[in-house]
């Protein structure tokens, strides 16, 4: 894979420190705004990346295959649109795109097209993630799941201050549910897929959800996920069946080790993951599925995205969260 990169900002640093361990994943290109002139310049020669752009069109114009797009959320749609457009794979981060109706035109077109899209969302991907999935026959009937992630942001004081950031904007499709509790949809969506009814109770401020409660009905059992920036409390993710439990206390999005809890007394602790870097799964099955041209395996995990995108759309019309997105025409 060659990869091209957009965006300069904290999710690209970190991503950058992995490639030593991604065989198959060569960056050979990054692009950003002229204003991170400086920075591009530094992760250029720091990992000998071939190529800096400040225009999209020419990262785009050159040999790239896959665009990996690390942009603020409210940008997901329109780069990775541009990008399937010029025949190239899209590796965009979570959230997929701001809304559920630009989501299934991003599957669409890529359907359209022969191409690979993936929304890079780290849960998916991990070792104890897939052990969890193993083990839920043994909970029994699953009765009650409960995943909370909650983080209290510094920037949340800049908010109070009257200093919004693009986390907190409604512009650019900010919010708990959008950054925290993603990683608690997917959590849930890849354990359980699609519940029957969404409801979001959420902490408005401003027209952003700084925290909130969504509740996933799936009939047989309830769900609740917790998602906050405003405020903080331990990490805790429980699967509760008749038969038993998985607690674990590390969140959503690197999924570190856990306990399985019997009715019997009996316990067992479980870590399976194999890197330290919750992000280096993720792009080597990415690399994987490309290199072996597995379509079907990457239009799978779309389809898991398109309903993580079709709860959070839900829950914020729900909750009465706008965003411009919303109210855009494709």
């Amino acid at each position: 894979m060659k990869l091209g990169i957009i965006g300069t900002g904290m999710i690209v640093k970190e991503f950058l420190t992995i490639t030593s361990y991604l065989k198959d994943i060569k960056v050979v290109a990054i692009c950003g705004r002229k204003h991170s002139e400086s920075t591009i310049k530094e992760l250029k020669n720091k990992y000998n990346i071939d190529n800096a752009f400040y225009n999209y069109d020419e990262l785009l114009n050159s040999d790239v295959d896959t665009i990996y797009i690390a942009l603020p959320n409210n940008l997901h749609f329109e780069f990775a649109k541009k990008a399937i457009e010029a025949n190239k794979n899209v590796i965009v981060e979570k959230p997929i795109t701001s809304t559920y109706k630009e989501a299934l035109v991003l599957s669409n077109l890529a359907k359209e097209k022969g191409l690979f899209i993936f929304e890079a969302i780290t849960n998916q991907y991990l070792p104890n993630y897939k052990k969890t999935k193993e083990l839920l026959p043994k909970l029994g009937n699953i009765k009650i799941v409960q995943c909370n992630f909650s983080q209290y942001s510094s920037r949340y004081d800049k908010f109070k201050e009257g200093n919004i950031l693009p986390v907190f904007d409604p512009e650019f499709s900010g919010g708990a549910l959008m950054d925290l509790n993603i990683y608690n949809i997917h959590y849930v969506v890849g354990l359980f897929g699609k519940p029957k009814n969404v409801e979001y109770y959420a902490n408005i401020e401003r027209g952003i959800d700084t925290s909130g409660i969504l509740v996933l009905d799936y009939k047989i059992f309830k769900c609740i996920c917790i998602g906050a920036k405003d405020c903080k409390a331990p990490i805790s993710n429980n699967i509760q069946g008749d038969e038993g439990c998985i607690h674990q206390d590390t969140p959503t999005n690197s999924c570190e080790k856990f306990e399985l809890l019997m009715n019997d007394g009996t316990s067992l602790l479980i870590d399976e993951n194999n890197y330290d870097h919750r992000m280096v799964n993720e792009f080597i099955e990415f690399a994987d599925i490309i290199k072996n041209n597995n379509i079907e395996k990457c239009y799978e995990m779309l389809t898991h995205s398109l309903i993580v995108s079709e709860i959070q759309t839900i829950a914020r019309k729900k909750s009465g969260i706008v965003f411009k997105a919303d109210t855009n025409i494709i």
